[in-house]
């Protein structure tokens, strides 16, 4: 193999289902994405990034009933959508899947059938609580207050024949690969919860087979049986590069095998980090480099749903503020691992203050100072100073700095490096006042080569900047008369051709929004419901006073939750670990009936760390963590406004 090509990059998002229309939160994983990918294009890489959508199953058949259709027209119409949206924001995928392929469905009934000659696949009945909407069985003691773990949503008691997958079978193996594989679930929170809360307490077979309805793939042998969703979903990351079961896989599966990266939502890793290898081990085919479980794009008073009526769709942002200002928020706004929120004073302050101020307005006043005082020409003089060398060391150094944070998938992270390039490119105007040096005859040498500086800083951060916000860095580079630069080629600074004459009329990147006109506009859209009823306060009996020593006694500090599991024989505990600082601490708390173990790993809370260690229902908790109650005896964990690192301390 040639030692100086890179490996090809084979990316995927999870297919979206087709029950509905996606909303924002939905578009944020195809944004990510396609960040990701483009990255990595402009790195020089072989980029294959597979997108598409996953149209089988019960509730596809319910809501294709409810329409009055049949289900293939109900998933055309929102397959149509789907793609449609992707497209509207400019993500550049190589493939669209869908589950209704031909050739996909054919693949799956050999994988199916190919399972089950060699033992991997039984039948049986299966009898347990079924979540429709999500499609899976669970036990009694896997619900949380009678209801799906997963969603919240009602259960109904099923029973059916079925096929079932020995998972045990592969149990012991997929714990073995990640321990000795610490990148294949990241972030590190979601591979705690999954090992803790799945794997180590041992696996159940899973049923891969349905016959209470009819819109599926048909098991080839044994048609009443339709396969499974998760078992036909899943595949379609090899499928869709030419997988083939009978062993005739293409050249194209051959070479970009194992995927580099499947980016999917936090809500489905455990069937992307425990069903979906333990396929491929069962297949003999190896398993994917890493799995990412993002978080979720909240909207202010949580995860949307249209059940609350808090659904903000992609197309109506774009309307309102463009195709890259949606990009550039979904992709800035989403911590590592932490949720975002996204509203639309948000949107409108990001809009202002980073693309209109801190980017629009120095591609515009660079332009245009390079147009008042040398007529557009923008030339190097060599007239350097001092102040010149920062700049330039910031801009090259922004290169290396995303490229780290884009290796380790810090998207947000890596804008926010190249939005610092452009503040110091602002600031480099500031102190080197051009309009200065403009009025002084001997300064007009150095006045082109701070114009040159500028033109050249803008350049790298618009060529780093292209693979976020692709119109955008197009739109900076053709005012600037140039193309866009690969990453490889942002070692050197100097490259623009000294004498390049810019545009003479700059166009605004992004127009600055009144949020007063904005809310009008919103609200002529949605309006506002009827005024409810002043938000209810709860009034306490006061505690006795007592004096700020007294209170400085008490420790308060942040805590991050990397382990949780409900305590046996307790209907109301949960353990969790909790790091604080280096150390990890074991705390016990009565919030069973208001979180799930998978929901409290990974947060941020705040915890009491100085109490005396105790023991409730037998097992020691070294502190306690802080939550709010409502008048009716719902809880809410107490968590930080903005990120803070688990040990901060909290006064």
């Amino acid at each position: 193999m040639c030692k100086n090509c890179k490996k090809p990059y084979y990316i995927t998002t999870a297919i979206a289902y087709t029950s509905g229309k996606p909303h924002i939160g939905n578009c944020y994983e195809i944004v990510l994405a396609d960040s990701i990918a483009r990255y990595k294009r402009a790195q020089g890489e072989e980029v294959f990034f597979q997108t598409g959508t996953d149209e089988h199953g019960q509730k596809i058949e319910q809501k294709a009933q409810e329409a009055g259709v049949t289900p293939k027209d109900f998933v055309d119409q929102v397959a149509g959508t789907v793609k449609g949206l992707w497209d509207l924001l400019n993500t550049s995928y190589d493939k669209f899947i869908r589950t209704t392929d031909a050739d996909h469905e054919a693949q799956v009934q050999k994988i199916f059938k190919k399972l089950y000659d060699q033992g991997d696949i039984y039948k049986g009945y299966y009898e347990g609580m079924y979540c429709t909407p999500c499609e899976s069985f669970f036990t009694e003691s896997q619900l949380v207050d009678g209801k799906c773990p997963d969603c919240g949503r009602p259960v109904q008691p099923a029973k059916e024949e079925a096929y079932f997958f020995r998972m045990s079978k592969y149990a012991d193996r997929l714990i073995e690969h990640i321990n000795t594989h610490p990148d294949f679930i990241q972030p590190v929170a979601r591979k705690n919860e999954m090992m803790n809360n799945f794997l180590l307490p041992g696996l159940q077979d899973l049923c891969v087979s349905r016959t209470s309805f009819t819109w599926g793939i048909p098991v080839s042998f044994d048609p009443k049986h339709v396969t499974y969703v998760w078992l036909d979903a899943l595949t379609n990351y090899i499928t869709g590069i030419g997988y083939d079961a009978e062993g005739n896989s293409s050249e194209q599966y051959k070479k970009f095998w194992p995927a580099n990266l499947h980016l999917i939502g936090k809500d489905i890793i455990r069937f992307h980090t425990i069903y979906w290898p333990i396929f491929l081990m069962a297949l003999g085919e190896p398993l994917p480099d890493q799995v990412f479980g993002h978080p979720w794009l909240l909207q202010g008073d949580g995860k949307m749903s249209k059940s609350k009526g808090n659904v903000l769709y992609a197309d109506t942002l774009v309307d309102f503020f463009g195709v890259d200002a949606v990009r550039y928020f979904v992709l800035h706004e989403m911590p590592f691992e932490n949720d975002g929120v996204i509203s639309w004073e948000l949107m409108v302050e990001r809009v202002n203050s980073d693309l209109a101020n801190t980017l629009g307005n120095l591609v515009n006043r660079t332009i245009a100072m390079s147009n008042k005082y040398f007529g557009g020409i923008v030339r190097d003089t060599g007239a350097a100073e001092a102040v010149d060398e920062d700049l330039k060391k910031t801009v090259l150094e922004t290169v290396g700095k995303v490229n780290a944070k884009m290796e380790k998938l810090r998207v947000a992270d890596a804008l926010t490096e190249i939005f610092n390039l452009f503040k110091r490119c602002n600031k480099y105007i500031d102190e080197t006042m051009p309009w200065v040096l403009a009025k002084d005859e001997t300064k007009q040498d150095r006045l082109a080569t701070v114009l040159y500086n500028l033109v050249e800083g803008i350049l790298i951060g618009a060529s780093l900047l292209e693979s976020f916000l692709p119109e955008t860095a197009e739109k900076i580079a053709s005012q600037l008369s140039s193309s866009l630069r690969p990453i490889a080629e942002l070692d050197v600074f100097g490259k623009y051709p000294s004498g390049t004459k810019v545009t003479e009329k700059p166009e605004i990147l992004f127009a600055r929004q009144d949020l007063n006109e904005v809310m009008e506009r919103v609200n002529a859209l949605f309006p506002p419901k009827q005024e409810e009823a002043e938000e209810p306060v709860i009034d306490l009996e006061k505690k006795p006073e007592i004096d700020i020593e007294e209170f400085g006694k008490l420790q308060f500090q942040v805590g991050q939750i990397i382990a949780c599991e409900a305590v046996k024989k307790s209907k109301k505990l949960l353990c969790s670990k909790v790091k604080i600082g280096h150390e990890v601490r074991q705390i016990v708390s009565g919030i069973k009936a208001h979180y799930t173990p998978e929901e409290m790993v990974g947060k941020k809370v705040m915890v009491v760390t100085n109490l005396k260690p105790a023991k409730l229902a037998g097992v020691l908790s070294e502190g306690m963590i802080l939550c709010a109650e409502d008048a009716d005896g719902n809880l809410s964990l107490m968590v930080p406004e903005k990120e803070m690192p688990a040990g901060a301390e909290i006064r």
